[in-house]
């Protein structure tokens, strides 16, 4: 469920909440506490940072409860990654250190809340959230949300990958590699949900391949016979299968000038 969908009584926006912290009694208390409080919905959990920047990508979420030492990717570290996002999450650390402050306030935190977290100051963090992400939604409203952010697992941890980003994603086997501004990333996603998850974003050009369709510049026919798709500014060729170049062509005519 995408950021602000669930509605309360008086027509009023709930705040998504996602709580990230590693110790499930934490989570469960601070699950206790939002529950009790009007205008607010925990959409999920995570227990690391990695899951954490998963969660965000997929969930949406308003808010996210996030405690700083986890295995892994800690939450300090989690919080610089989500920091660089265009529409990151408001973020509320919840922790038992102290000693962590000034940094957090360097990743845009909003609050900074110790454990126990008392009900009180958990309430007072979250309004001062709320007052914000009014005049967010403000300005966001009218508009189609766009999911543009993909989340992908590496042996580095997790990823975040622009959608407006990809060149093209090609299939190899089990895996995928995205070839994107910023390198190259192997994922397990499959071809099949890369199309069906950002349609808008990826063309299907190939059995193999999909096709960032910022960078698609022209349909080329080799001596040969083959359809290859020219990228913008880029040298590779992208081979056209038989069975997609009259769906790309098609494309190039309704989204290409002249």
């Amino acid at each position: 469920m995408s950021r602000s969908d669930v509605m309360t009584e008086n027509g009023n926006h709930n705040l998504n909440i996602l709580i990230a912290d590693d110790e499930p009694l934490a989570r469960e208390r601070l699950r206790r506490l939002v529950d009790a409080l009007p205008g607010y919905r925990i959409c999920g959990e995570a227990a690391d940072g990695d899951s954490t920047l998963q969660k965000v990508a997929e969930m949406e979420p308003d808010i996210l409860l996030l405690d700083i030492r986890m295995p892994g990717m800690d939450g300090m570290e989690a919080a610089a990654r989500l920091s660089q996002l265009e529409h990151p999450p408001a973020l509320v650390f919840c922790t038992a250190y102290d000693h962590y402050a000034i940094q957090a306030f360097g990743v845009q935190a909003t609050a900074y809340l110790l454990k126990p977290v008392r009900k009180e100051a958990l309430a007072e963090a979250l309004d001062r959230v709320g007052r914000v992400n009014r005049v967010q939604r403000q300005q966001l409203a009218g508009n189609k949300h766009r999911n543009d952010q993909l989340a992908v697992r590496t042996h580095r941890g997790t990823e975040l990958i622009d959608l407006a980003d990809i060149l093209y994603c090609e299939a190899d086997q089990k895996y995928v590699t995205i070839h994107h501004l910023g390198g190259e990333t192997v994922s397990d996603y499959t071809l099949k949900e890369l199309e069906a998850s950002y349609p808008e974003q990826l063309l299907r050009v190939h059995r193999n391949t999909l096709v960032g369709v910022r960078f698609v510049k022209a349909l080329e026919r080799t001596a040969e016979g083959q359809s290859r798709i020219i990228l913008r500014d880029r040298p590779e060729r992208l081979a056209v299968s038989r069975r997609h170049a009259a769906d790309v062509r098609q494309w190039l005519q309704e989204h290409q000038p002249g």
